[in-house]
């Protein structure tokens, strides 16, 4: 089924409430006037809630899996769908907004 591809203004949560912003977003395609997210970029997670307990807050994210059908430079782009990953938590992250004009398989 096809979702809605991640782009630089997506906002996007680590499982703690965390705000995850990718720090490499793909700079040649432009989805709703912002860079696309590929799996192939790290996200840095700020605020996570987990800082207020003994165990480490999310710090960097990762997408494990991302569209099988779309591609930019020749890597899956990340989606609303795709898996992945907090570190050094092992919680994954969740998009909650992105744009809708572009979907992906």
């Amino acid at each position: 089924m096809p979702v809605p591809i991640l782009h630089l203004g997506a906002t996007v949560l680590c499982s703690h409430a965390g705000q995850a912003t990718p720090l490499s977003p793909f700079p040649r395609v432009f989805l709703s006037g912002q860079p696309a997210v590929t799996i192939a970029s790290p996200y840095a997670i700020a605020g996570c809630t987990l800082a207020s307990v003994p165990s480490p807050p999310c710090v960097t994210g990762q997408w494990l899996v991302g569209a099988v059908r779309v591609m930019a430079g020749g890597v899956p782009v990340a989606t609303m769908a795709g898996a992945s990953t907090c570190i050094p938590t092992g919680a994954p992250m969740m998009p909650v907004v992105a744009q809708t004009r572009v979907l992906a398989t």
